[in-house]
Protein backbone atom coordinates (compact mmCIF):
# COMPACT_ATOMS: atom_id res chain seq x y z
CA UNK A 1 0.00 0.00 0.00
CA UNK A 2 1.14 3.60 -0.61
CA UNK A 3 1.28 5.79 2.35
CA UNK A 4 -2.57 7.57 2.33
CA UNK A 5 -3.30 11.32 3.85
CA UNK A 6 -7.33 11.83 3.53
CA UNK A 7 -6.76 15.90 3.22
CA UNK A 8 -6.46 17.24 -0.30
CA UNK A 9 -7.56 16.47 -3.52
CA UNK A 10 -5.84 14.53 -6.33
CA UNK A 11 -3.44 15.90 -8.41
CA UNK A 12 -3.00 19.18 -6.08
CA UNK A 13 0.05 18.20 -5.20
CA UNK A 14 2.21 20.61 -3.02
CA UNK A 15 3.95 22.82 -5.82
CA UNK A 16 2.60 25.09 -7.93
CA UNK A 17 -0.13 24.57 -10.62
CA UNK A 18 1.06 23.19 -13.89
CA UNK A 19 0.28 24.78 -17.33
CA UNK A 20 -1.63 23.65 -19.98
CA UNK A 21 -0.68 19.47 -20.56
CA UNK A 22 0.97 18.18 -23.32
CA UNK A 23 -1.15 16.87 -25.69
CA UNK A 24 -0.61 13.77 -27.92
CA UNK A 25 0.40 11.16 -24.93
CA UNK A 26 -0.09 7.36 -24.78
CA UNK A 27 -1.24 5.41 -21.75
CA UNK A 28 -0.16 2.15 -20.55
CA UNK A 29 -2.13 0.63 -17.53
CA UNK A 30 -0.80 -2.50 -15.89
CA UNK A 31 -3.93 -4.49 -14.84
CA UNK A 32 -2.85 -8.00 -14.77
CA UNK A 33 -1.06 -8.79 -11.67
CA UNK A 34 -2.09 -11.70 -9.07
CA UNK A 35 -3.24 -9.46 -6.25
CA UNK A 36 -1.99 -12.39 -3.75
CA UNK A 37 -2.37 -9.70 -0.34
CA UNK A 38 -6.08 -9.68 -1.98
CA UNK A 39 -6.64 -13.37 -1.84
CA UNK A 40 -6.34 -13.54 -5.70
CA UNK A 41 -9.64 -11.44 -6.08
CA UNK A 42 -9.85 -9.80 -9.02
CA UNK A 43 -8.62 -6.40 -8.27
CA UNK A 44 -8.99 -4.48 -11.32
CA UNK A 45 -12.49 -5.03 -11.17
CA UNK A 46 -12.93 -4.15 -7.31
CA UNK A 47 -15.45 -1.57 -7.17
CA UNK A 48 -14.75 1.49 -5.54
CA UNK A 49 -17.80 4.42 -5.48
CA UNK A 50 -19.74 2.11 -7.96
CA UNK A 51 -17.11 2.12 -10.57
CA UNK A 52 -14.56 -0.47 -11.27
CA UNK A 53 -10.99 0.25 -10.31
CA UNK A 54 -9.43 -0.06 -13.90
CA UNK A 55 -12.79 2.24 -15.12
CA UNK A 56 -11.52 4.95 -13.16
CA UNK A 57 -7.67 4.58 -13.92
CA UNK A 58 -8.99 4.95 -17.87
CA UNK A 59 -11.01 7.75 -16.79
CA UNK A 60 -7.83 9.59 -15.72
CA UNK A 61 -6.47 8.56 -18.68
CA UNK A 62 -8.75 9.90 -21.15
CA UNK A 63 -7.00 12.04 -22.92
CA UNK A 64 -4.69 9.26 -24.08
CA UNK A 65 -4.39 9.35 -28.25
CA UNK A 66 -3.99 4.93 -27.39
CA UNK A 67 -4.55 3.32 -23.80
CA UNK A 68 -2.65 0.20 -23.79
CA UNK A 69 -4.34 -1.99 -20.45
CA UNK A 70 -1.82 -4.89 -19.93
CA UNK A 71 -4.41 -7.81 -18.93
CA UNK A 72 -6.47 -10.35 -20.10
CA UNK A 73 -9.85 -8.49 -22.04
CA UNK A 74 -12.50 -7.54 -20.09
CA UNK A 75 -15.54 -5.11 -20.43
CA UNK A 76 -14.44 -1.79 -20.02
CA UNK A 77 -16.26 1.66 -19.95
CA UNK A 78 -14.30 2.82 -22.82
CA UNK A 79 -12.40 1.41 -25.90
CA UNK A 80 -8.57 -0.02 -25.45
CA UNK A 81 -6.04 -1.94 -27.07
CA UNK A 82 -5.20 -5.38 -25.05
CA UNK A 83 -1.38 -6.31 -24.50
CA UNK A 84 -0.15 -9.42 -22.48
CA UNK A 85 3.66 -10.35 -21.12
CA UNK A 86 4.69 -13.56 -22.17
CA UNK A 87 4.51 -15.69 -20.06
CA UNK A 88 1.51 -14.34 -18.29
CA UNK A 89 2.01 -12.95 -14.57
CA UNK A 90 5.89 -11.81 -15.52
CA UNK A 91 5.76 -8.69 -13.03
CA UNK A 92 5.18 -5.22 -13.89
CA UNK A 93 8.77 -4.53 -16.02
CA UNK A 94 7.45 -7.32 -18.56
CA UNK A 95 3.86 -6.31 -18.76
CA UNK A 96 5.05 -2.08 -19.15
CA UNK A 97 7.59 -3.58 -22.02
CA UNK A 98 4.56 -5.79 -23.66
CA UNK A 99 2.31 -2.57 -23.50
CA UNK A 100 5.11 -0.01 -25.12
CA UNK A 101 5.17 -2.06 -28.48
CA UNK A 102 1.74 -0.91 -29.02
CA UNK A 103 2.60 2.93 -28.43
CA UNK A 104 3.68 5.66 -31.21
CA UNK A 105 3.39 8.83 -28.76
CA UNK A 106 7.29 9.90 -27.48
CA UNK A 107 5.79 10.86 -23.92
CA UNK A 108 4.10 7.61 -21.84
CA UNK A 109 2.03 7.94 -19.11
CA UNK A 110 2.31 4.14 -17.15
CA UNK A 111 -0.21 3.90 -14.30
CA UNK A 112 -1.34 0.80 -12.20
CA UNK A 113 -5.14 -0.32 -12.32
CA UNK A 114 -5.05 0.04 -8.59
CA UNK A 115 -5.25 3.72 -8.06
CA UNK A 116 -8.98 5.09 -7.32
CA UNK A 117 -8.28 8.33 -6.67
CA UNK A 118 -6.48 8.89 -10.42
CA UNK A 119 -7.80 12.00 -11.85
CA UNK A 120 -7.24 13.95 -14.94
CA UNK A 121 -5.52 16.95 -13.38
CA UNK A 122 -3.03 14.41 -12.13
CA UNK A 123 -2.44 13.04 -15.31
CA UNK A 124 -1.71 16.70 -16.50
CA UNK A 125 0.27 17.66 -13.14
CA UNK A 126 2.85 14.61 -14.74
CA UNK A 127 3.10 15.72 -18.46
CA UNK A 128 3.76 19.23 -17.57
CA UNK A 129 5.95 18.54 -14.93
CA UNK A 130 8.05 16.02 -17.65
CA UNK A 131 7.74 18.47 -20.56
CA UNK A 132 8.86 21.38 -18.70
CA UNK A 133 12.37 19.58 -17.59
CA UNK A 134 14.80 17.74 -19.58
CA UNK A 135 14.00 14.40 -17.53
CA UNK A 136 13.40 10.72 -18.67
CA UNK A 137 9.96 10.33 -16.50
CA UNK A 138 8.17 12.58 -14.03
CA UNK A 139 6.88 10.22 -11.25
CA UNK A 140 4.40 10.72 -7.83
CA UNK A 141 5.97 10.59 -4.82
CA UNK A 142 3.76 9.67 -1.82
CA UNK A 143 3.20 10.82 1.75
CA UNK A 144 6.52 9.63 2.87
CA UNK A 145 8.32 10.43 -0.04
CA UNK A 146 8.53 7.63 -1.59
CA UNK A 147 8.93 7.14 -5.52
CA UNK A 148 5.65 5.82 -7.04
CA UNK A 149 7.32 4.38 -11.06
CA UNK A 150 3.59 2.79 -11.29
CA UNK A 151 2.11 6.38 -11.16
CA UNK A 152 4.40 8.29 -14.12
CA UNK A 153 4.63 10.47 -17.25
CA UNK A 154 7.94 8.91 -19.37
CA UNK A 155 9.67 9.48 -22.77
CA UNK A 156 9.14 6.64 -24.74
CA UNK A 157 12.59 6.76 -26.46
CA UNK A 158 14.18 6.42 -22.97
CA UNK A 159 12.48 3.43 -21.70
CA UNK A 160 12.98 1.75 -25.04
CA UNK A 161 16.62 2.58 -24.78
CA UNK A 162 16.60 0.72 -21.52
CA UNK A 163 14.60 -2.19 -22.04
CA UNK A 164 17.32 -2.78 -24.95
CA UNK A 165 19.87 -2.63 -22.67
CA UNK A 166 18.52 -4.90 -20.25
CA UNK A 167 17.40 -7.55 -22.99
CA UNK A 168 21.12 -7.15 -24.35
CA UNK A 169 21.92 -8.95 -20.81
CA UNK A 170 18.87 -11.21 -20.62
CA UNK A 171 16.35 -12.33 -23.21
CA UNK A 172 13.48 -12.66 -20.53
CA UNK A 173 11.90 -9.49 -18.63
CA UNK A 174 10.22 -11.63 -16.66
CA UNK A 175 10.49 -11.51 -12.86
CA UNK A 176 12.85 -8.58 -13.35
CA UNK A 177 11.93 -5.57 -10.89
CA UNK A 178 10.95 -2.07 -12.50
CA UNK A 179 13.77 -0.47 -11.02
CA UNK A 180 16.17 -2.00 -12.84
CA UNK A 181 14.58 0.22 -15.43
CA UNK A 182 13.47 3.15 -13.13
CA UNK A 183 17.02 2.96 -11.59
CA UNK A 184 18.46 4.02 -15.00
CA UNK A 185 16.73 6.65 -15.85
CA UNK A 186 16.70 10.62 -15.01
CA UNK A 187 13.55 11.83 -12.81
CA UNK A 188 11.92 14.56 -11.43
CA UNK A 189 9.16 13.65 -8.94
CA UNK A 190 5.89 15.17 -8.18
CA UNK A 191 4.55 15.09 -4.87
CA UNK A 192 0.52 13.80 -4.51
CA UNK A 193 -0.35 11.71 -1.43
CA UNK A 194 -3.93 11.31 -2.50
CA UNK A 195 -3.46 10.21 -6.26
CA UNK A 196 -0.22 7.87 -5.51
CA UNK A 197 -2.70 5.83 -3.17
CA UNK A 198 -2.92 1.97 -4.43
CA UNK A 199 -5.22 -0.61 -3.07
CA UNK A 200 -2.97 -4.10 -2.17
CA UNK A 201 -5.41 -5.41 0.44
CA UNK A 202 -8.74 -4.99 1.52
CA UNK A 203 -7.80 -2.66 3.93
CA UNK A 204 -6.86 -0.25 1.55
CA UNK A 205 -10.16 -1.15 -0.67
CA UNK A 206 -12.30 -0.17 2.81
CA UNK A 207 -10.42 3.19 3.43
CA UNK A 208 -10.92 4.00 -0.56
CA UNK A 209 -14.09 3.37 -0.15
CA UNK A 210 -14.64 5.69 2.76
CA UNK A 211 -13.19 8.62 1.72
CA UNK A 212 -15.05 9.08 -1.61
CA UNK A 213 -18.24 9.68 1.23
CA UNK A 214 -16.23 11.62 3.03
CA UNK A 215 -18.65 15.11 2.87
CA UNK A 216 -16.11 16.85 0.77
CA UNK A 217 -16.13 14.04 -1.95
CA UNK A 218 -18.95 12.09 -2.11
CA UNK A 219 -21.45 14.51 -4.34
CA UNK A 220 -18.19 14.85 -7.12
CA UNK A 221 -17.71 11.05 -6.96
CA UNK A 222 -21.34 10.76 -7.58
CA UNK A 223 -22.08 13.10 -10.44
CA UNK A 224 -18.65 11.82 -12.15
CA UNK A 225 -19.93 8.15 -11.85
CA UNK A 226 -23.16 8.41 -12.73
CA UNK A 227 -21.63 10.75 -16.05
CA UNK A 228 -19.75 7.64 -16.68
CA UNK A 229 -22.59 5.24 -16.51
CA UNK A 230 -25.25 6.97 -18.29
CA UNK A 231 -22.19 7.80 -20.81
CA UNK A 232 -22.19 11.81 -20.68
CA UNK A 233 -19.45 13.44 -21.31
CA UNK A 234 -20.62 17.17 -20.36
CA UNK A 235 -18.65 19.69 -17.35
CA UNK A 236 -21.59 21.25 -16.33
CA UNK A 237 -21.22 23.90 -13.22
CA UNK A 238 -22.52 21.81 -10.49
CA UNK A 239 -23.35 24.48 -7.98
CA UNK A 240 -25.44 26.36 -10.34
CA UNK A 241 -27.56 22.94 -10.27
CA UNK A 242 -27.51 22.48 -6.69
CA UNK A 243 -28.42 26.27 -6.06
CA UNK A 244 -31.58 25.53 -8.19
CA UNK A 245 -32.05 22.39 -6.27
CA UNK A 246 -32.18 24.74 -3.05
CA UNK A 247 -34.41 27.22 -4.77
CA UNK A 248 -37.19 24.70 -6.17
CA UNK A 249 -37.29 22.84 -2.78
CA UNK A 250 -38.13 25.97 -0.53
CA UNK A 251 -39.77 28.18 -2.89
CA UNK A 252 -41.57 25.71 -4.40
CA UNK A 253 -42.24 22.17 -2.97
CA UNK A 254 -39.01 19.92 -1.60
CA UNK A 255 -40.09 17.06 -4.54
CA UNK A 256 -39.95 20.39 -7.05
CA UNK A 257 -35.68 20.42 -6.52
CA UNK A 258 -34.86 16.38 -8.48
CA UNK A 259 -38.13 16.96 -11.04
CA UNK A 260 -36.73 20.92 -11.75
CA UNK A 261 -33.24 19.36 -12.53
CA UNK A 262 -34.40 16.85 -14.42
CA UNK A 263 -36.33 19.23 -16.57
CA UNK A 264 -33.34 21.45 -17.02
CA UNK A 265 -30.99 18.47 -18.38
CA UNK A 266 -33.98 17.54 -20.55
CA UNK A 267 -34.22 21.13 -21.98
CA UNK A 268 -30.74 21.14 -21.85
CA UNK A 269 -30.57 18.40 -24.60
CA UNK A 270 -34.00 19.03 -26.48
CA UNK A 271 -31.91 22.12 -26.85
CA UNK A 272 -28.67 20.35 -28.17
CA UNK A 273 -26.72 22.68 -26.30
CA UNK A 274 -23.66 21.66 -23.74
CA UNK A 275 -22.45 23.66 -20.60
CA UNK A 276 -23.82 27.00 -21.51
CA UNK A 277 -27.31 25.39 -22.41
CA UNK A 278 -27.70 23.73 -18.57
CA UNK A 279 -26.52 27.19 -17.67
CA UNK A 280 -29.26 28.80 -19.27
CA UNK A 281 -32.01 26.50 -18.56
CA UNK A 282 -31.02 26.72 -15.16
CA UNK A 283 -30.95 30.27 -14.57
CA UNK A 284 -34.55 30.66 -16.35
CA UNK A 285 -35.76 27.92 -14.06
CA UNK A 286 -34.03 29.83 -11.14
CA UNK A 287 -35.92 32.96 -11.44
CA UNK A 288 -39.41 31.17 -11.86
CA UNK A 289 -38.56 29.56 -8.57
CA UNK A 290 -37.17 33.12 -6.93
CA UNK A 291 -40.80 34.59 -8.44
CA UNK A 292 -42.75 31.34 -6.94
CA UNK A 293 -41.01 32.03 -3.55
CA UNK A 294 -41.76 35.95 -3.69
CA UNK A 295 -45.59 34.94 -4.28
CA UNK A 296 -45.41 32.83 -1.36
CA UNK A 297 -44.19 35.75 1.03
CA UNK A 298 -46.99 38.01 -0.31
CA UNK A 299 -49.26 35.79 0.15
CA UNK A 300 -48.23 35.31 4.07
CA UNK A 301 -47.51 38.76 4.68
CA UNK A 302 -50.83 39.85 3.31
CA UNK A 303 -54.11 39.76 5.24
CA UNK A 304 -56.31 36.89 5.41
CA UNK A 305 -59.10 37.20 3.56
CA UNK A 306 -62.69 38.78 5.09
CA UNK A 307 -60.18 40.25 7.77
CA UNK A 308 -59.99 44.05 8.37
CA UNK A 309 -56.61 44.83 7.63
CA UNK A 310 -56.12 46.77 10.74
CA UNK A 311 -53.39 45.77 13.53
CA UNK A 312 -55.13 44.10 16.05
CA UNK A 313 -55.62 46.26 18.44
CA UNK A 314 -57.06 48.95 16.41
CA UNK A 315 -60.62 50.13 17.06
CA UNK A 316 -63.47 50.45 14.69
CA UNK A 317 -63.48 54.54 15.38
CA UNK A 318 -60.21 55.15 14.59
CA UNK A 319 -60.13 53.15 11.08
CA UNK A 320 -59.27 55.08 8.04
CA UNK A 321 -62.61 53.93 6.70
CA UNK A 322 -64.62 53.69 9.51
CA UNK A 323 -68.65 55.03 8.68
Amino acid sequence: MTAYEPSGDPGAGTGPAPGPAPVGYDAVVLAGGAARRLGGADKPGLRVGGRALLDRVLAACAGARTTVVVADPRPTARPVTWAREDPPGGGPLAALAAGLRHTTAELVVVVSADLPFLAGPTVGRLLSALAASDADGALLTDADGRDQPLVAAYRASALRRELAALARDRADLTGLPLRRLTGALRLTRVPDAVASFDCDTWDDIATARARIREHGHVLDEWITAAKDELGIDLDVDTGVLLDLARDAAHGVARPAAPLTTFLVGYAAGRAQGGPEAVAEAARKAAALAQRWAEEAAEAQSAPAAGQPDVAPDATPDTRPDAR
